[in-house]
This record gives C-alpha cells, sequence and structure tokens, in this order.
C-alpha cells in the first residue's frame, strides 16, 4: 500500500447521485487531506491563468472534452503541491481505464501508489430516484428534493435539465460505460473496496470511516510484520558475521 508517515491516498468512486461528491468532502475534512476533483483542478488552472489552464479553458469554452494527456498533467500538477503531502482524495479521477493507467505511472515516478479504490455503490433504481426528484428554487439557487429535503411551499422550483429522467439515464449509462473497466482493474491489485451507500449520509459516514480505520489498522500491522522481519535479518546477519 502506498501509506507512508500516516499518508493516506484515495481514489473515490461512484455513479452521479450516489453522494460521492459529499462524502468526498466529508472525508476530506475528518482526515485533513484535500478533495481534489478535475473540475476543480479546471477551473483553478483557468483562473490561476496557468499555461494548462489556458489549453484546458479553451478547449472547455470549444464545447470539447478536455484530453486524458492534458487531465493527467492538470493531476501531476495538482498533487505536486504540498497539501498533498499527507495524502489525497481523487474524486470524478480517473473515470477510464486509460487514466486509471496514466495515473499509476504518474504516482510511480513519485515514488508513491494509491492505498484504495473505495466504490459507494447503490441500487440503479434509488441513483434515479436521487436524482429525478431534485428541484431547485429559482429564486434563491437552492436545491431541494422531493422526498428528502421537501421544499418550503414559498418556493419557486423548476425542474432542471440535467435532473429529468432521460438525462439521467444516460449519464448513468455513461457512468457505466466507461467506469466499469476500473472496478476488476483495482480488484486486481487488491486495493478495491465496496461501501454501501443507502442510508443517510451520515450513515455512509460512518462506514467510509471504519473502512479507512480497517485500512490503516492492516497497514499498522504490515509495517510491524515488515519491521520484524528486518530485525531478524540484521540478527541473522551480525550471528552469520560473528
Amino acid at each position: 500500500m502506498g501509506q507512508a508517515g500516516g499518508c493516506l491516498r484515495l481514489v473515490l468512486l461512484g455513479a452521479p447521485a450516489s453522494g460521492k461528491g459529499t462524502q468526498g468532502q466529508r472525508l476530506a475534512d475528518t482526515l485533513g487531506i484535500p478533495k481534489v476533483s478535475t473540475g476543480d483542478m479546471l477551473r483553478a488552472a483557468r483562473d490561476a491563468g496557468t499555461e494548462l489552464g489556458k489549453l484546458a479553458d479553451g478547449i472547455m469554452a470549444a464545447g470539447k472534452l478536455v484530453p486524458d494527456d492534458l487531465v493527467i498533467r492538470l493531476v501531476d500538477e495538482r498533487l505536486a503541491l504540498p497539501d498533498t503531502a499527507r495524502g489525497f482524495i481523487l474524486d470524478g479521477f480517473p473515470r477510464t481505464l486509460p487514466q486509471a493507467e496514466a495515473l499509476d505511472a504518474l504516482l510511480e515516478r513519485r515514488g508513491m501508489s494509491l492505498d484504495a479504490a473505495i466504490c459507494i455503490d447503490l441500487p440503479r433504481e434509488l441513483l434515479m430516484e436521487r436524482a429525478t426528484l431534485r428541484r431547485t428554487d429559482v429564486r434563491t439557487g437552492q436545491i431541494y428534493h422531493l422526498k428528502y429535503n421537501p421544499p418550503p411551499d414559498s418556493a419557486e422550483l423548476v425542474h432542471r435539465d440535467d435532473d429529468k429522467e432521460e438525462t439521467v439515464r444516460k449519464r448513468l449509462d455513461a457512468y457505466d460505460t466507461m467506469t466499469a473497466p476500473l472496478l476488476p482493474y483495482y480488484q486486481g491489485k487488491n486495493i478495491l473496496r465496496h461501501v454501501d451507500g443507502v442510508g443517510s449520509p451520515a450513515d455512509v459516514s460512518a462506514r467510509i470511516t471504519r473502512l479507512i480505520a480497517e485500512l490503516s489498522a492492516a497497514e499498522g500491522s504490515a509495517a510491524a510484520r515488515q519491521a520484524g522481519r528486518d530485525t531478524a535479518q540484521k540478527v541473522k546477519g551480525g550471528a552469520d558475521g560473528g
């Protein structure tokens, strides 16, 4: 695993409406490490006027997808900042298998590796319910949910196109197509962990917190075993030399 001196490097996976963004921020606040998302990186690079930011802004302004090589360069630039020294949570990246492979190569060049890829699992019907029942108050911009967070009677609600059934279905289909190969990829590396995403945000946060504690305990045990082997080897070497 990639932990060293309390460092924790994570990828957070989850479909649209899985609560991934909320959980990523909660986890970042709890662990004191940054949540790094491609959207945030693109906006920050654009606002800073960096060369990569200008390139990405021009591509997005033309309505095109930012190519993988540019996204990887942005990730590399972001992970070089001091606040990632104790770890990071990648949210929304990688999205595809080529991006995952490029991320591993990037980290390997830095002498790092991921500790876990945490996937928040929810049934598709619940994802649809969470997304399609969202409504926005046009006066305040506040987002409500007709079932879980009902609006006040005074709210002037609109149903955004992004939250309509056909659009949500297409987004979920696209996520499944792009992200499906990531699960066996990380499973093969023995770092994929699943978390049940059903329940309140607090319930899901508690499950993720328990998982992180288990990861840390396992890392501590592995480090202790390695230290024991190192000590035994030194003792043996000293005996052989004597």
